[in-house]
């Protein structure tokens, strides 16, 4: 993954339309890195699940337009700023998710730390028009969140996600804004200050390259780089319709714990917590206290993530010898075990059941799994 010449690769598949960070992950997976799907013939290409007719014409037809080496010189002149998932420093949380960025674009103060998951990451969103008790526990959390070493992740539209990064600043903490724009594009422009004070207490980061403006379109999607980015995603007010409500569900299907913070049942900006805590989301209460236990009880990971080597065991099919290969002593998630090994959701469950039921492998609340 730390192959300098795939980054010009990275970039130029994700220049093709029709190919997606689904797409990317599954051509990397197929053929081992991208350099090698890109000098691939349209009928080995074929053979990769989700391409079709369509998107192999258009693959063609624009490869043959595109020289990767002249292609990343051009665009690091406009963005000399951006991690692909063959740099080292590329998010490792966001390694894990099924649709991770193929260009990830940075302005301000990076801490490696926080890329490794050895300083974990919590996202606070809500809405954009908060009550005077929204803000009030916005800023009460992000501050004792800030002064107890976590890094507060939101996304600097108006309401709770401003209310959060400017109170972990205030207390001294860092903060990361994804954003919907371009990095060096500020949205809303009332928060030309603020954005200011993030790039030198934390960093701003999109998917989206210099100079790109504000669309719809892209404030969804930029919902699930919070989500997972963060360990822990916290909704502090948000109606049924919110993007808020969309990180939350990234966050679930990422396997993210989700937290919310209880309102009165005919307040608008409450229903969407109410609703996140009827289905199983934590409860955010007066007892902060309580809160950041349970967040720092969540694992942490390191850059490189170890792997311990177990001898074959006569026994144990070549699934399962290849599944318990990938699992370390520290937990890891079920997408991230499917991602190592290369198996299907389906296989990889199924041995990590007969691994359980061996004694071989425990599983850990929040679908983590571990060696014994």
């Amino acid at each position: 993954m730390s192959n300098p010449e795939e980054r010009k690769y990275w970039l130029a598949w994700s220049q093709i339309s029709g190919i997606g960070p689904i797409l990317l992950q599954r051509l990397q997976q197929h053929f081992g890195n991208l350099e090698t799907a890109w000098k691939s013939s349209p009928s080995e290409l074929r053979k990769v699940e989700g391409l079709g007719f369509q998107t192999l014409e258009k693959i063609v037809q624009q490869k043959s337009r595109l020289n990767p080496e002249q292609l990343l010189t051009q665009h690091q002149q406009a963005n000399p700023l951006f991690w692909t998932p063959a740099d080292p420093e590329y998010p490792q949380l966001l390694r894990e998710i099924p649709s991770p960025p193929p260009l990830l674009y940075y302005r301000g103060e990076v801490d490696l730390q926080e890329n490794s998951g050895q300083k974990p990451l919590v996202g606070i969103v809500g809405t954009r028009q908060p009550t005077e008790y929204g803000i009030k526990w916005t800023r009460q959390i992000s501050t004792a969140l800030a002064k107890n070493g976590f890094t507060v992740v939101s996304g600097m539209a108006e309401g709770i996600d401003t209310e959060s990064h400017s109170a972990a600043m205030k207390a001294g903490g860092r903060t990361i804004a994804v954003v919907g724009t371009g990095v060096d594009v500020v949205y809303p422009y009332k928060n030309r200050d603020l954005y200011k004070q993030i790039l030198t207490s934390g960093i701003v980061i999109s998917e989206y390259p210099a100079k790109t403006t504000p669309n719809r379109t892209h404030f969804p999607r930029r919902n699930r780089i919070i989500a997972g980015l963060s360990r822990a995603v916290l909704v502090i007010e948000a109606p049924i319709k919110s993007g808020a409500l969309i990180t939350a569900t990234y966050a679930n299907e990422f396997c993210r714990d989700v937290y919310a913070l209880p309102g009165r049942i005919d307040d608008q900006p409450s229903q969407g917590c109410l609703k996140l805590i009827s289905q199983g989301a934590g409860l955010i209460n007066q007892e902060l206290s309580e809160l950041l236990t349970m967040l720092g009880a969540i694992p942490q990971i390191d850059i490189e993530i170890p792997i311990v080597k177990s001898p074959p065991l006569p026994d144990l099919a070549p699934e399962l010898q290849q599944v318990i290969d990938t699992l370390a002593i520290d937990a890891l998630s079920f997408d991230f075990i499917i991602q190592k090994t290369g198996m299907n959701a389906a296989l990889v469950s199924s041995s990590l059941l007969q691994l359980e039921l061996m004694g071989l492998v425990t599983q850990l609340p929040g679908m983590r799994y571990q060696k014994c």
